[in-house]
């Protein structure tokens, strides 16, 4: 492998977790489907976790360490590896309800787990590595979420129209809401139990008979509880399903889900950027280890205000989705055949084709091969690279680069 070259194949990784749906990421890599096997996430980066391939033969992590100069110096100096991890998204069950830590608290948390000696595999481990994780996620379907709390008013409102949830009016109080997950989160599970199975039996039979709307917190309630409740044991995140903004995100927008911010992914299929991390605090939709303690530590408790974004144009056919992250920036390629568009790279950035098929040429290399690309493959361009992408067919793609790595 030349690596003064400036572009790289790339594949990814498929991640088999049991909430992920059995055939979009398959299709969308030409590659079988197998049946009962999840393909819930398709990851492109450098995570030391599940690092993409280089050309067949190499990982990403691997190649960038003895290759820095690929980053570009503005990145190299300011992260000293790539920032940013690119995924595809197959949400067929819900996630668990989470939060992701600041970069300062990975940063303590992660050192912390390390000298106590808990291995990074260990389920009831906390911090994976060192680093924040906010997200951006662009809807490739009709996607739903839960995305941060609701508004007080809202918050009173969902909770006194249903009986069997009354009774934490009293808690929420004067909009309290780092009182009410506290109580809820700490609740003895008896008491969940007793709680929560009045509005299971209530709910679960118009879910089964399809009289709830997805934008009643019920549906999603009555889903978890048949999802994840066992025989002795309700899961408590059905509390927050209630507590939580039920967010319908268009196929076709984007939204940015910062450190502090409670949220889930309900259903749907989407492209998401976020920082280099696989950190990720629970707060129930889980049979995994949920840490209340730590937990309480990194939740925003304020209400938030969904805001789906739309892109930014950047020049016929590109667009960027614009968040206060300083490790990623996605941006969609949206070309008709025959159109055009040419890209300069100040660091290590990924293209992926979700739809189409493009002509990808390097400019100012004589001799150069255009190389093709059809939906679901992808390449990696370092600092320096200089293409023409050329549409073959109306086709979809992605860019994902690091705001401002060109300054």
């Amino acid at each position: 492998m030349d690596v003064q070259n400036k572009i790289f194949d790339l594949e990814g990784k498929v991640q088999p977790y049991q909430w992920g749906g059995f055939t979009y990421i398959p299709t969308l890599l030409s590659r079988e489907v197998i049946p009962g096997q999840p393909s819930a996430e398709y990851w492109l980066g450098a995570h030391t976790a599940a690092p993409s391939i280089v050309n067949g033969n190499r990982p990403l992590n691997e190649l960038i360490s003895e290759h820095p100069e690929w980053l570009g110096a503005k990145v190299q100096s300011a992260f000293g590896r790539l920032p940013y991890l690119l995924k595809v998204l197959d949400v067929k069950d819900m996630l668990s309800i989470q939060v992701h830590p600041s970069r300062e608290s990975a940063k303590k948390g992660f050192a912390l787990e390390n000298e106590a000696g808990i291995p990074l595999n260990a389920p009831h481990r906390n911090y994976k590595d060192d680093n924040h994780k906010p997200e951006l996620a662009y809807a490739l379907s009709d996607m739903w979420l839960l995305h941060g709390f609701r508004s007080a008013a809202s918050l009173k409102e969902v909770l006194q129209e249903r009986p069997e949830l009354q009774f934490l009016l009293p808690v929420f109080g004067e909009d309290n809401y780092a009182a009410l997950y506290r109580f809820v989160m700490e609740m003895p599970q008896e008491e969940v139990n007793r709680h929560l199975q009045p509005l299971i039996d209530r709910i679960s039979p118009l879910y089964l008979d399809s009289k709830l709307d997805k934008t009643n917190p019920d549906f999603w309630a009555a889903r978890a509880a048949i999802t994840y409740n066992t025989a002795d044991r309700i899961d408590r995140g059905i509390f927050s399903v209630y507590f939580l903004n039920v967010v319908r995100l268009e196929k076709g927008k984007a939204i940015f889900q910062d450190a502090g911010l409670l949220h889930a992914y309900l259903e749907g299929q989407n492209v998401e950027i976020m920082a280099n991390s696989d950190n990720v605090l629970r707060g129930g939709l889980t049979p995994k280890h949920v840490d209340v303690p730590e937990l309480m530590k990194h939740v925003h408790f304020v209400e938030t205000i969904p805001q789906p974004l739309d892109g930014t144009s950047l020049q016929p056919g590109e667009q960027a989705f614009i968040t206060p992250a300083e490790d990623f920036e996605l941006h969609k390629l949206t070309l008709a055949a025959g159109q055009s568009l040419k890209i300069q790279s100040p660091t290590v950035e990924i293209l992926l084709v979700i739809e189409g098929e493009i002509s990808v040429s390097e400019i100012n290399a004589p001799g150069a091969v255009p190389l093709t690309l059809k939906k679901g493959q992808s390449l990696l361009l370092t600092s320096g690279a200089a293409i023409e992408i050329k549409s073959v067919e109306n086709s979809l793609a992605f860019r994902a680069t690091v705001p401002g790595a060109d300054q």
